[in-house]
């Protein structure tokens, strides 16, 4: 047993010798290229003016082969592509070079070439379009340059762990070591060389997990993909950019007009809505318009028969004798002066005859109708809202028959507290927006200042008229109101589209350089409803992404 024990012992130590060998043979200095280095297939070259950007991408080139490669054509301040752009390149190196420039799509032309020598050229573009004409140099073409090999700073491939009849005689080993302990501890036989076993068999690392043994170096400059400074750069294809509409926006300090936001709730008009309403009982005999129709003010909408009892027969009675006798006086009062006009007053000629048609007109009415039905007409210009009476439907005195709308011109209702009640009074300019940012307008004007507080929250009503020709606004919609101040300030501001979150934080997009974009944390000032106040966070001159965001930030918290 004794010689047993000393075999496992050895082996033991040999197995502990060598999983400590097992880490060496790496290489931690500076000279090494990161772990997360994505290899690409094709050069890049980019050169810039103060109108354009030009991005130029090819694979190795073999000298006196037809090749191509692309050129990518952008706005140089808001990165949208350049479409029909007439380009024309030379090169200083060869002047017989001849180049096909021919449009892929917007911002995207393919560029046909054959360079004879293997060397570096420089190609001199001539652009012209809609942005104007340029003159821009590329350099750092380099014709017969080959592909970079990146190296991955990974544990020796050869190691000793992978063979497998290693780990085979490592289980084996510890299949006895396991029989061992069993033994020692039914026999109650525990001496100093058995410890000394256990301590070494516990104490070695097991080979099981080799890339976490890795961690936890220093590895002097290099960042570690996997720790917790995650970098805020990332690179963004510029096929990608142009699909997805990534545009941006140079920052310059200019006059930022603070404004107040007050919530309010549209309403009629003064002339902006209607109620016809039934004077007396009766009984609907005649509809002419239906629910949605446009009408005009005095057009015909219903008739409505009256339930006449018997007192309102006698008075029905009594008016028709007035009407006759009305008509009868004025009649004979006309036919008298026809007579006499060589000597009777025009002026007396004129208003009997006015009396004679007035009365004429009221005996017709009341002949044809008997007294009995009232003709119900709208009192102004607009759309006929639902009702729910049909022809033959009984109806109540003051009952609501029809509601007419006029949308053409309505009035914001809007609250304010005392804190903003001097600012609304001073401004100089107000727009209101749906809550739902689906339509906009600037007619708005200070219609009225606030006449009563609300005694419930000590909030003041003030009215705002607004013209809303083509409707969109309708009655009782919520809405959002735009008091901008007098005086403007010289401050950077940059669009609320521009404006994203991040675990809580703000956040812009910066573009560096042509495919590569950076996020940055902002803090955020006065919001005027169209662009923000940056506090911090930017710098003036900065080009800041403000379409395509949401994009961007899906592409960063994916990489």
């Amino acid at each position: 047993m004794k010689n047993i024990t000393k075999f496992l012992c050895s082996i033991s130590l040999l197995f502990s010798s060598l999983f400590l060998l097992a880490h060496g043979g790496e290489d931690h200095g500076d000279s090494k290229p990161k772990a997360n280095a994505t290899p690409k297939n094709y050069f890049t070259a980019i050169a810039v003016s103060d109108v354009y950007e030009l991005l130029l991408k090819y694979e190795p080139i073999k000298p006196s082969e037809n090749t191509h490669f692309k050129l990518f054509v952008s706005d140089f301040e808001s990165n949208k592509p350049v479409e029909n752009a007439t380009i024309t390149i030379t090169s200083p190196e060869n002047d017989k070079l001849k180049f096909e420039v021919k449009q892929l799509d917007n911002g995207i032309y393919e560029i046909h070439a054959n360079f004879p020598d293997k060397k570096k050229y420089s190609l001199t573009v001539n652009i012209n379009s809609a942005l104007g004409p340029d003159l821009i140099s590329i350099t750092d073409f380099e014709v017969g340059k080959e592909l970079p090999i990146l190296e991955t700073d990974v544990l020796v491939k050869d190691s000793f762990f992978d063979k497998g009849w290693v780990l085979i005689a490592i289980g084996f080993l510890g299949a006895l070591l396991l029989m061992l302990v069993f033994t020692k501890l039914k026999n109650k036989q525990v001496n100093a060389t058995f410890l000394i076993i256990l301590v070494l068999f516990g104490t070695t690392p097991l080979p099981t997990q080799q890339l976490q043994a890795h961690g936890g170096e220093d590895h002097g400059s290099e960042s570690k993909s996997g720790g917790n400074n995650i970098s805020t750069s990332m690179e963004v294809l510029k096929e990608t950019q142009f699909l997805f509409n990534v545009y941006t926006k140079k920052i310059a300090i200019s006059n930022f007009t603070e404004s107040t936001k007050l919530f309010g709730t549209i309403i009629p008009s003064s002339s902006g809505q209607a109620i016809v309403s039934a004077p007396q009982n009766g009984k609907i005999v005649s509809l002419s318009v239906n629910v949605g129709q446009q009408v005009k003010q005095g057009q015909q909408l219903a008739v409505i028969e009256q339930n006449i009892d018997a007192a309102a027969q006698v008075n029905l009675l009594a008016e028709k004798n007035n009407v006759n006798a009305e008509y009868e006086a004025a009649e004979k009062e006309y036919e008298r002066l026809k007579t006499i006009q060589d000597i009777a007053s025009k002026k007396e000629l004129s208003e009997a005859e006015a009396r004679y048609q007035k009365a004429s007109e009221n005996k017709k009415l009341f002949n044809s109708t008997g007294g009995k039905t009232i003709v119900l007409k709208s009192p102004i210009e607009g759309i006929i809202g639902n009702f729910t009476f049909s022809i033959g439907s009984t109806i109540n005195s003051n009952e609501t028959i029809f509601t007419i709308t006029n949308l053409s011109k309505v009035y914001i209702e809007a609250q304010v507290f005392d804190k903003d009640a001097e600012k609304v009074n001073t401004g100089v300019r107000y727009t209101v927006e749906c809550t739902n940012d689906n339509h906009k307008t600037a007619d708005v004007k200070l219609l009225a200042l606030a006449q009563n507080i609300n005694p419930t929250n000590q909030s003041q009503r003030v009215l705002f008229e607004m013209e809303n020709k083509d409707g969109e606004f309708k009655i009782g919609e919520f809405v959002n109101i735009s008091v901008f101040a007098s005086q403007a300030k010289k401050q950077i501001a940059v669009p609320n589209s521009a404006i994203s979150e991040l675990n809580g934080k703000s956040i812009l997009f910066i573009k560096d350089f042509a495919e590569q974009y950076s996020l940055v944390y902002v803090s955020l000032g006065e919001n005027n409803g169209s662009y923000t106040v940056i506090n911090k966070g930017i710098e003036e001159g900065e080009r800041i992404v403000t379409s395509g965001t949401y994009q961007l930030k899906m592409m960063y918290l994916n990489q």
